[in-house]
């Protein structure tokens, strides 16, 4: 038996198993996925964006590239831009969310604008660069009056001041070469400097010496094509994402399964013995639970009616090393029974594998207990509600199951049903699925033979067994 996929590494061949097994649903979801994103796309209309560019000339530096390029975002400037613009039910605060700025290199500051229209962009980022550079001037150039206003105030008190020093020195001094005229003359020299470099200042600070004003390098381009994410972006990120939840849904639920898989974990849920492996020819639909109505037609038509984490069917042999397995089976059976007894061949409902194995088996051990085989009934129990026929002239139960299909709890609820109804589990025979080969020259299973009835877990009591006596008649 393979190990159990709850504790493999998830490899390639598992996520193409789920690719090949799951291929309708995954279409159907795959195009959901697409109409919700065009749905997306649809009440977000499509976005054009517009950038233009506006050189600082001279030199700057980062931090003052970054107050340019705030300013460029603020409300100053976008509301002068949104009343200039005059667009009906869009103002400053709705204006403020479709413009950005960044500082590129060479003192280059990006402005963009997005609108529902190229030219609505265009516009925009337009107007917005010119804002930009009005509001900049308008602060560059008040900031430099101001301190232009500032350093010749002073300047002028320090000229006056100095006037009246010298005043005052030139009164005081002596005309002669004293100490004390020679200090006099000193003081003035002083003072004549600290007037010319006074002066100097005054002109430093005249608002024509500083920095040349900021310029538009030109309109910004119309777009030729919508901001992201588009219309057709949206479509394929819905198509994918749905596509990839499906597969991450499948690989998770494929890694919390905890049905028993191997051959001990399921002897072990029933309580009793492996009997032995036997391979059944797999055929279309194998593994469909049973089920009718409108939601079994859904599940057939989207795919999900077939399990998709078995393996492979695996090639087998032709039909005589088939019927050896189930031989070996019966001698088993012989082994374990002192000797011809009537067996219950408990099958779960839905489980289509060991449905027909459980035929082939009765079939190959024949209805004749003088040959020493055991007579076989097969009975279909309910995992849901497990219910089985009170024990009559039946010696036994033999469960027959695939693998990987049901839970621990499940199938100990079928031994439960068994010890309730008086019956021992003799023992476990395993069926999987295999890829059939032509047939060669051995005999084949006689075509008379066919199980007894089904009885279904629903139906308990005398009444039951009395009923199983007479063939079914149905193919198996």
């Amino acid at each position: 038996m393979a190990a159990p996929l709850s504790d493999d590494t998830i490899r390639l061949v598992t996520i193409g198993r789920i690719l090949r097994r799951r291929r309708r649903l995954l279409t159907v979801l795959t195009v959901v996925g697409a109409l919700v994103g065009y749905g997306v796309s649809a009440l977000f209309p499509p976005r054009y964006t517009a950038s233009a560019s506006v050189l600082l000339p001279g030199q700057w530096e980062e931090r003052e590239l970054l107050t340019q390029v705030e300013m460029a975002t603020s409300s100053a400037v976008v509301d002068r831009a949104a009343a200039a613009l005059g667009w009906t039910g869009l103002g400053g605060g709705e204006l403020r969310e479709r413009v950005s700025a960044q500082a590129a290199d060479g003192n280059i500051i990006t402005v963009s604008g997005t609108a529902d229209t190229p030219e609505r962009a265009q516009r925009l980022s337009d107007r917005v660069a010119r804002e930009l550079v009005a509001f900049a001037a308008r602060v560059s150039g008040d900031s430099a009056e101001s301190e232009a206003a500032k350093g010749t105030e002073a300047l002028r008190r320090k000229v006056a001041e100095t006037d009246r020093r010298i005043t005052d020195l030139a009164q005081a001094a002596d005309p002669g070469r004293t100490v004390e005229s020679v200090q006099a003359r000193t003081s003035l020299a002083k003072l004549r400097t600290s007037l010319e470099e006074a002066m100097k200042k005054l002109e430093r600070a005249d608002p024509a010496s500083g920095r040349a004003n900021m310029v538009v390098m030109g309109p910004a381009a119309r777009p030729t094509a919508e901001a992201p994410p588009t219309r057709v972006q949206l479509i394929a990120a819905g198509a994918l994402l749905f596509f990839l939840l499906t597969v991450v849904g499948h690989l998770a639920a494929a890694r919390v399964n905890r049905r028993p898989r191997t051959e001990p974990e399921i002897a072990a849920a029933l309580g009793s013995t492996l009997l032995g492996t036997v391979d059944v020819p797999g055929e279309r639909g194998a593994h469909r639970p049973g089920g009718h109505g409108s939601r079994a037609r859904v599940r057939g038509l989207l795919g999900v009616d077939t399990r998709w984490d078995l393996p492979t069917p695996r090639a087998s042999g032709d039909e005589a090393d088939r019927r050896i397995r189930y031989r070996r089976v019966c001698a088993r059976l012989q082994d374990r029974l002192p000797g011809p007894r009537r067996l219950l061949v408990l099958v779960v409902d839905g489980d289509e594998i060991a449905r027909r194995a459980a035929g082939l088996l009765v079939a190959e051990a024949g209805s004749d207990p003088s040959g020493g085989d055991p007579v076989l009934r097969v009975v279909e129990v309910s995992v849901d509600r497990p219910m089985v026929p009170d024990r009559d002239a039946e010696a036994g139960a033999l469960v027959v199951l695939s693998a990987g299909s049901w839970t621990a709890e499940e199938l100990a609820g079928v031994a439960g049903a068994c010890a309730d109804g008086g019956h021992e589990v003799v023992g476990v025979v395993l069926a999987c699925a295999v890829r059939a080969r032509p047939a060669r020259s051995a005999g084949r299973p006689p075509e008379s033979a066919a199980p007894a009835l089904a009885v279904h877990g629903g139906t308990s009591g005398h009444a039951s067994g009395h009923a199983s006596g007479h063939g079914t008649g149905e193919p198996v």
